[in-house]
């Protein structure tokens, strides 16, 4: 039986060792698949942790647009200034304070109550034009900026306007744009403000006031009106009576020109009849005349002043041959063939009118042309006698 039992043991002893086997088959198995987790697991971890750094990176990248500025500050305290550009912060320890626009802004801060020197309360409205030129003076000069440029221009517009009377407020704000403008500039440097134009929007008086203003208003338009009419009538009375005179001074230069050319004509005309009257005699002596022609002459001459209207008769020295050769003895006597005498008036020529007369002309022309005439006359007169 011991015999028999034997093989049987020898198969109890061999199960034992092939379950061994498979069981360190099974661990070596076991502890692949771990290392291979474990593989996977560190894997995992470590493009976590690379996209987290890298997540950290972007995250601290910042690109600043054109006209701003950032205030950077490092654990607490003031770094650098960061202006338009691409930059890169430490994290945690580097903190963007402040963003801070570099353009020029427009302030329209509401009107303020203003009491001029004539104790008139005015609104007064201003607006400002500022940009920020220091940023690191903007963020740390004072706590709030604009509150501070907005109660400093109301303070700087109270001070100004109070020294000054309304209508020269209302008259002066080129003025008080140029003062409040230096005032505020030079106030605002510490904050790193630069003011570059300060403008009065709106003055706005009590009702009042206004009613007063527009009163006043019209009434120096009336007188205006009024200085005007009496410049104008003025003008026009002075203009008409400079025409008149400068008319009368041209008339009178008129008459005078007319005069002397009147005379200088007459004067001409005389000239003319003596030297033709000369010149005859001197032909009449280059003749060689006789007696009985100058007689003749002679008794031309007589008849001439002798016409029969005479009251008066000229005989010349030699009548008595005069008498006896020509029988005038008995016409004179009125014997024989007489000629009645003719006691009638001589004929008047008829006195030319003067084309330079008019009813306009003045008393000293007609007294010119009179005595135009009268040279007419003598002249006429003279040159019958000779």
């Amino acid at each position: 039986m011991n015999n028999l039992n034997r093989p049987a043991g020898r198969q109890i002893q061999a199960r034992p060792a092939a379950s061994s086997q498979s069981f360190s088959s099974l661990l070596t198995g076991i502890f692949a698949i771990g290392g291979i987790i474990v593989s996977i697991t560190s894997g995992i971890w470590y493009l976590a942790i690379a996209i987290f750094l890298l997540w950290i990176v972007i995250a601290n990248i910042r690109i600043v647009p054109q006209e701003h500025a950032y205030i950077i500050e490092r654990l607490g305290k003031f770094r650098t200034v960061w202006y338009a550009g691409l930059h890169v912060k430490i994290p945690v320890i580097d903190n963007i304070v402040n963003k801070i626009s570099l353009k020029e802004q427009v302030f329209d801060f509401p009107p303020q109550p203003v009491i001029t020197k004539d104790n008139v309360s005015v609104k007064v409205d201003s607006v400002v034009f500022s940009k920020v030129f220091d940023p690191q003076k903007y963020t740390y000069g004072v706590e709030n900026p604009i509150a501070g440029l907005q109660n400093l221009s109301a303070t700087t517009l109270r001070s100004i306007i109070g020294g000054m009377e309304l209508d020269t407020t209302l008259s002066s704000r080129e003025t008080i744009n140029s003062q409040m403008e230096a005032i505020l500039d030079q106030a605002t440097d510490p904050w790193g403000i630069k003011v570059n134009r300060v403008e009065l929007k709106n003055i706005d008086p009590p009702p009042a006031i206004e009613e007063v203003m527009t009163k006043q208003m019209r009434a120096e338009r009336e007188r205006r009106q009024t200085v005007l009419e009496a410049q104008a009538h003025q003008e026009s009375v002075v203009s008409r009576a400079e025409g008149d005179k400068r008319a009368k001074v041209l008339a009178a230069e008129a008459e005078k020109e007319a005069k002397i050319a009147l005379a200088q004509g007459e004067a001409e005309s005389i000239r003319l009849v003596y030297e033709a009257q000369a010149q005859g005699l001197e032909k009449l002596r280059e003749a060689h005349i006789d007696e009985s022609v100058l007689r003749l002459k002679g008794l031309e001459a007589l008849r001439d002043v002798a016409d029969g209207r005479a009251t008066k008769i000229y005989m010349p020295t030699d009548i008595s041959k005069v008498v006896s050769t020509l029988g005038v003895v008995s016409e004179s006597l009125g014997i024989g063939d007489s000629t009645p005498v003719d006691k009638s008036a001589k004929p008047v020529k008829k006195q030319e009118i003067d084309p330079c007369l008019s009813e306009e002309t003045s008393k000293e022309g007609r007294k010119a042309a009179d005595t135009g005439d009268a040279i007419k006359v003598d002249v006429e007169t003279r040159r019958s006698v000779i």
